[in-house]
């Protein structure tokens, strides 16, 4: 007998539709696997045969072929049991059909029969209901990540037993619902740090503020304990919520990398902050079996990287790629995907190999060429993409015993929000742009036009400090920012001067 289910692949962060053919025919035996299965696919058997039993079910002594279709599409992982061994049981008679052509079934099966939740099943919901399928079977761990897609019926399930029980009409399980959610609105979100815990660093606070507002990418620059990870950890505290079609992708991916642990979808921005120790795979991604990697776990968030001269050379290179294309395409012999990778990039360092050179009171040990080699860690088209190069100075003991509280992360969260919102509706229109620093040559030219002053002032700065074109960029890009911040449609020569005083490294500072 000839039987067909539907099962999803993960391609990237996306998924595609999967017919599980099954056909039992009269000679030969055991069961054969075609389609291109990897080995977590082809072991499915064993799974399928022991669950079987432990659930009162025989397998069938005749000839199984199961095919995957479309046939030249790798298929990876154990989601593949469930759609199998009901495609199985279906062919022998022991399911009813009917619902079957309407449903897809994602499941890893154990060995007792009880079904197991599997990493990427958002995008599989979303492929279900995309490909005009009424509903989705799965483990009932996985059903609240499965709700948020409109449209489709999701079902939990506990095991193979109560599966058959469904589908035959013998046991009535209710759709899961939508889980409210809690953290919609900036009022809703509660954070464990706060901007009014900083004391003193007014300036860095500005710095970041602006950073949030336009999404730029931002270098830290102090001796050690002056505050620059404290600042970076606050940062997500006045970045807005995520909207639904940002809440929707970035949750995919965290979901692909096996990552979700969220009932709903994701609100708050990701903030990732992998160890100097990464390597460049487990930054962009790939890997033999291809997953996110952190520049994608932070997409529509933040990446941090501390002690930025730390990291190995060859992984600081491979973010010159996305910072620009804000996408990664991972190649390899077997393989190409494409993960999104929108993230705003905060690092810091120390400004030498002991940290106290330019510090205040403390007296640095490292000789000029240290310095410099130090310094140089940092490749210079790497440092060119990072838009603000910020020294943070250490603390003073006033600063430190003031009991007045510094501003809430809340009331900056506003200000930033309305910044938003002007460029959203700046950009409204144009695909895959929502911030100032997203912005290309023609919308540049459009609307970050500059006066006779400003224009001057730009013009001596380019000269004086050898800047590139891409810096030039960047410098309008923040002052445009700036003026959203203060509401301003035109850009004036302060905020202009304001966006170039961010260029720390151009000045020459710490003696490159």
């Amino acid at each position: 007998m000839f039987v067909r289910t539907y099962a999803g692949a993960l391609v990237g962060i996306e998924a595609v539709r999967v017919t599980v053919e099954v056909n039992i025919a009269g000679g030969g035996l055991g069961l054969y696997l075609v389609g291109l299965p990897d080995n977590a696919v082809k072991e499915s058997e064993e799974r399928i045969r022991a669950a079987f039993e432990n659930s009162d079910e025989k397998f069938t002594g005749r000839k199984v072929v199961v095919n995957l279709a479309p046939a030249d599409l790798k298929k990876e992982g154990a989601a593949f049991d469930l759609p199998i061994a009901i495609g199985i049981l279906a062919a022998m008679g022991r399911v009813e059909t009917h619902l079957l052509e309407e449903t897809m079934l994602a499941g890893e099966l154990s060995l007792d029969g009880s079904v197991k939740p599997v990493r990427g099943i958002l995008s599989l919901a979303v492929a279900a209901r995309d490909a005009g399928l009424k509903r989705i079977i799965l483990a009932r761990e996985n059903a609240a990540e499965a709700a948020v897609v409109e449209g489709l019926e999701v079902i939990g399930v506990e095991n193979l037993r109560q599966t058959v029980q469904y589908l035959n009409g013998d046991c009535a399980l209710q759709p899961e619902t939508p889980r409210e959610e809690v953290e919609t609105t900036p009022e809703g979100s509660r954070y464990e740090e706060d901007f009014a815990d900083v004391k003193g660093q007014s300036h860095v606070k500005r710095a970041l503020e602006i950073a949030a507002a336009g999404g730029h990418n931002v270098l830290m620059i102090g001796a050690p304990g002056s505050g620059k990870t404290m600042l970076a950890r606050r940062l997500p505290t006045i970045l807005p919520p995520l909207t639904t079609d940002e809440a929707l992708e970035t949750t995919k991916i965290h979901s692909v990398a096996g990552l979700q642990r969220f009932d709903g979808l994701m609100r708050r921005r990701p903030f990732r902050a992998p160890h100097h120790t990464a390597s460049p795979v487990s930054l962009i991604g790939g890997g033999q079996h291809p997953r996110p990697g952190e520049v994608s776990l932070a997409h529509n968030g933040i990446l941090f990287l501390d002690e930025l001269p730390e990291f190995g050379r060859s992984v600081l290179e491979v973010l010159r790629q996305p910072l620009e294309d804000r996408e990664i395409v991972v190649s390899r012999a077997r393989y190409s995907v494409a993960y999104p990778a929108n993230f705003t990039l905060v690092a810091a360092m120390n400004p030498c190999p002991c940290g106290y050179y330019n510090h205040p009171t403390k007296e640095c040990s490292c000789s000029p060429g240290s310095v410099h080699r130090y310094m140089g860690r940092i490749s210079g088209p790497l440092m060119d993409r990072i838009d603000m190069h910020i020294e943070v100075t250490p603390v003073t003991p006033e600063e430190l015993q003031s009991v007045a509280p510094g501003e809430p992360s809340a009331t900056v969260r506003e200000r930033v929000m309305r910044a938003r919102e002007i460029q959203r509706c700046r950009f409204e229109g144009v695909e895959g742009i929502y911030t100032n620093a997203r912005m290309n040559s023609a919308l540049l030219r459009e609307h970050c036009k500059l006066d006779e002053k400003s224009d001057m002032l730009l013009r001596r700065a380019m000269e004086r400090l050898s800047l590139s074109a891409r810096a030039y960029d960047r410098i309008l890009k923040l002052a445009r920012t700036i003026a959203d911040l203060a509401g301003r449609e035109e850009i004036v020569p302060g905020d202009v001067a304001e966006a170039i005083g961010y260029r720390s490294l151009d000045r020459g500072s710490w003696g490159v």
